[in-house]
This record gives C-alpha cells, structure tokens and sequence, in this order.
C-alpha cells in the first residue's frame, strides 16, 4: 500500500489543530454502509496514517470469515478526503481503505468502487454522482409511539409535501443540515419537506462517485446528530410506516470525459448513445442491482404502486425507463444529463450500490446494448397482463426474489469477488428469519379465524 508522506500527514495534522480538532476517526463501511472506526487522539495521526489501527472485522457480520485466530485489518485513511465535522469540530473524519497482509481486503465496499472507477477511467470516463437522499425526523412520545417531529405535520390530510408552514416549522432540522452541508462545500441548492409526515429531502451538488458515497456516509451520520440534538430520531428506514411514502435516495448518474470534462452522455441535441447504452446495462441487470440498492426486507414495501397508503406511492416498481417517469427504475430527465437510478432507497451501502450501478452500466457500455423506447405512460393505470404483452416487467417483489437474481448474477459475481456470495448468504439468512417471524398482522388475521 502507498503509504501517505508524512509532511503531507504533518499539513494535515497542522490543519486539523487550528480547526480544533482533538480527535480522528479513519472509518471504514460494515456491510449496512454504517461507519466503523477507533477514536484516535489528535497527536497520533501520524500512526493511524500509517495504518497503525487495526480492526477485527470478522466480528462484524457480512464482512468476511475472519476468525479469532486470524490476523486483523489495519485501515490505512485518505487524508485527502478528511472532514472536520461541523456539528462537532472536536472530530475529523476520513474514509479508509482496509488492508490484510499488505494487499486490499475484499471485503473493503470503498475499495470495490474505486476499482469500478478505474474500469470507468479505463474507458476514458469519470463517473459523476449524486444522491437526492430522504429522511424521516420523528420525536418519540410519552407514551413510546412515533410522532413526526413537526406535530402539525399530521393535522392537514393527505400529506404535507412542499408545504411551506411545515417545511419552516422544521427550520430547527432543516437549517443546521444545510448550514453543516454548505460548510463542508456540498452546495446545498434546494430542500423540502417530501409527502411522509416528518420526511424531507436535501438536493445538493454532485461530485466524482467515490467523494459523493463519501459524503453520504458523513450526510447519515449528520442527520442522526442533528435530530438528537432536538430530542428526535432521524431514521433511514426505507419504508417506516405502511399508510406513508418511503424514502428513497434516487442516485444520478452520468459520465465525463476524463480529459475534457465534457458530459458524454450529452449528445448536444439529447441523450447520446453512451448514455442509451448505460441506461441499457442497469436495466439488463436490474434483478440483481436490486438487491443491493434496496437491501432489506422493508424495501420492498416502499416498491408497490400503492400499498396501504390512500394515494398511489410514485415509487419505481418497473423494470424500463421513462424520460419523466416516476414509476419505472429509471429515468433520463429532460433537465439534466444524466441516468437517474430510482429504486435505491435511504438503507443502501452508497459505495457498495454505486459500484453494481456503475459495473452495470459500464457492461452496457463494452457491449453495446440497447435500452429500447421509452416508457411514457402511467404503468400503475395498465394490469399487469398489458405490462407484460408490452415488455415491461416488476422488479422484484420481495428482498428473496432479488437475492435470487443476484445470486446467479455472472457480472456481480465478478465485480464483487467472495463479497458476492457472502452477500448472497447474508441477505438470504435475513429473508429467510424474516419470514419466520410471527407477527401482529397474523395474529390479527388468522388467531381467531376458525
């Protein structure tokens, strides 16, 4: 591993001090995409950027079979990628990549999306990314239940999405997320409150797709502070109640040319054919893709037409793509450029999930496929028989589906390495304990039924 000049660690440290920082996380991803770190003190980034700290990661589930009478991981931190924490300057934070006897631990999610930037660079493409992530901010009550952070939030029926009174009540949230992400340089350029009472959405600027599954990783952890600092919750549940809209974290997709800059898949007049090609690639592995940009058995109850709720979801359920279509996985929107990708939602692992979109495209990029015409039309308004004579068919339905498709995925076998069939195990023992839970609604149903 290259190791980081230790004036560069000097500079860094300097920085780091004058800011007031006392202490440095070198945090790596679990395989939830939840940030894992020892604290170090300030004086010893020296050491921790050497690769000093060392992680049993085989006591984390999903991260590889690492017994206890194996050696450990040592994390060998980006220092260009270091961030002091505006909500709690006392911290910095940077990404790092894991290391097991001198070469890259396969089970390193970060690791596995750079590798597919350089597949991207290989082919004279950087890939630029951004996420249009989705929040719920809830208080919990005396009486243990969930109520939305803003109580008025539940007085105006059906939602509060957009709505200006509510969307200033919450200015306590709203106002430090963006002030902490304009600090940190993101951009913030508009914010809502999205149709789930207590939900909202931040928009902000894109960047290259390792530095923006990066800043999702801190943007997570932001939230979850903010709110605490209000005696709330903030929770990336992608489905949190069956009557209201789940939260999705839409990722946008395009890719420059590596020596110009130019977005390649702007044709001049619309959409050119490496876009119609990558487009063509996420769709041609959509099943697969699915299990991993939506990862767990809640996910698949924000991916119906309508569910329980009174109005129908606007959420993607539709293997095909649409220039404005919200009910299909994916869209090229007339006003930008660039691929939105629409089933990932506020639980994936944004370096894990860019990284199969990404492959995905690039696949459809070596081998030319095509994504056909667009779909344009509401499918939520035609049966599932005329879907099916047109060509347009259900993502999966269930996280077991999806694990299935995954599973016998050649492309995610070869991108992922030995992360593909642990993934596959994990996810499947998750499925599988799902459905052997015995719940309420089937007590309800059938406990005195005969």
């Amino acid at each position: 591993m290259t190791q980081t000049p230790s004036t560069q660690v000097d500079e860094v440290r300097r920085r780091l001090v004058d800011a007031g920082v006392r202490y440095f996380f070198g945090a790596y991803t679990d395989i939830h995409g939840v940030p894992k770190s020892k604290c170090v003190p300030i004086g010893h980034l020296t050491s921790a950027a050497g690769g000093s700290e060392l992680y049993t990661v085989g006591a984390l589930e999903g991260m590889g079979e690492l017994g206890p009478n194996e050696d450990e991981c040592s994390g060998h931190p980006d220092l260009s990628a270091v961030t002091v924490l505006p909500w709690d300057t006392r911290y910095a934070i940077a990404p790092v990549n894991l290391v097991l006897g001198g070469k890259p631990y396969p089970f390193d999610f970060r690791r596995i999306l750079q590798d597919q930037a350089a597949a991207a660079a290989e082919l004279g493409f950087r890939c630029d990314f951004g996420v249009e992530p989705e929040v719920y901010v809830l208080r919990r009550g005396a009486d243990g239940q969930l109520a939305p952070f803003v109580a008025e939030d539940t007085v105006n029926a059906p939602t509060r999405g957009y709505d200006v009174y509510t969307t200033m009540l919450a200015d306590p949230f709203l106002e430090q997320m963006v002030d902490h992400m304009d600090a940190l340089g993101w951009g913030v350029y508009s914010f809502d409150h999205e149709g789930g009472e207590g939900q909202y959405e931040f928009d902000f600027g894109y960047s290259d797709v390792v530095t923006t599954a990066d800043r999702m990783v801190i943007f997570r952890l932001m939230a979850k502070h903010v709110a605490r600092s209000l005696g709330c919750l903030a929770t990336f549940m992608p489905k949190p109640f069956q009557s209201s809209f789940g939260s999705g974290a839409h990722f946008n997709l395009s890719l420059a040319d590596l020596d110009t800059g130019a977005n390649r898949f702007d044709s001049g007049t619309g959409y050119s054919e490496v876009a119609r090609q990558f487009t063509a690639g996420v769709l041609h592995h959509s099943a697969a893709l699915t299990a991993v940009l939506a990862p767990t058995v809640n996910s698949y109850k924000r991916l119906m037409p309508r569910g329980l709720m009174d109005e129908i979801s606007w959420a993607p359920v539709y293997r095909a793509y649409g220039d404005n279509n919200r009910t299909l996985m994916c869209r090229l929107p007339a006003n930008r450029r660039c691929l939105e990708v629409r089933v990932a939602d506020s639980a994936v692992n944004f370096h894990l999930g860019a990284a199969v979109t990404l492959a995905a495209g690039l696949d459809g990029i070596r081998r030319g496929l095509k994504p056909g015409d667009p779909v344009n039309y509401d499918t939520y308004s035609r049966s599932e028989k005329e879907l099916d004579a047109a060509g347009v068919h259900r993502l999966p339905s269930t996280l077991g589906a999806a694990v299935a498709a995954f599973r016998e995925s050649e492309l995610m076998a070869e991108v992922l390495g030995p992360v593909h069939e642990a993934y596959a195990n994990y996810k499947e023992a998750e499925w599988l304990e799902y459905n052997m839970v015995v719940g309420d609604w089937e007590r309800a149903k059938y406990l005195e039924l005969w």
